[in-house]
């Protein structure tokens, strides 16, 4: 089992079927239109297209994950979440970085993913990585509100 460190006594691991439901909580409360069990089983019965990496301490209660995609020399950043009482302690960095450093090891040469622009915080930690934004995506996340949120994609090179 491939495992990453991360900060906190978290480490980052590929995610099980063990690790669904805490994933689809977490989800639910970080995203308007939360996944359910079939997405994730879709996601983890493909692992070498959809890498999914989960933030976890060593009784594996999740903190955190990342879905990504993968296909040839890119990949996507499908989500990410972090659980709210582990925000602002680098498990998204530690994610992120596991995510491009497993994805490099396959011959990934570029990652893109699309965050809301009023997501100051994401669009941040995606900076840090090198992400920068090369389309606009109008209207792109519904709201609770009704309303719509456009979209940055994001792209930076895998070293």
């Amino acid at each position: 089992m491939k495992i990453w460190m991360a900060p906190a006594g978290l480490h980052v691991e590929l995610a099980a079927a063990s690790h669904v439901p805490s994933m689809m909580k977490l989800h639910a409360s970080c995203f308007f239109h939360g996944w359910g069990e079939e997405d994730f089983s879709r996601f983890l019965s493909r692992p070498a297209a959809t890498p999914v990496y989960v933030a976890c301490d060593a009784r594996h209660r999740v903190a955190g994950f990342m879905v990504v995609s993968f296909s040839g020399e890119e990949c996507e950043l499908l989500t990410i979440a972090v659980h709210r009482k582990w925000r602002n302690r680098k498990v998204g960095a530690a994610l992120l970085q596991a995510g491009l450093n497993h994805m490099a090891e396959f011959g990934a040469a570029s990652m893109v993913l699309e965050v809301d622009e009023h997501n100051l915080a994401a669009r941040a930690l995606y900076a840090r990585f090198g992400f920068q934004a090369v389309a606009t995506r109008q209207g792109y996340y519904p709201l609770k509100d009704g309303t719509r949120a456009s979209a940055l994609v994001m792209r930076a090179p895998i070293n």
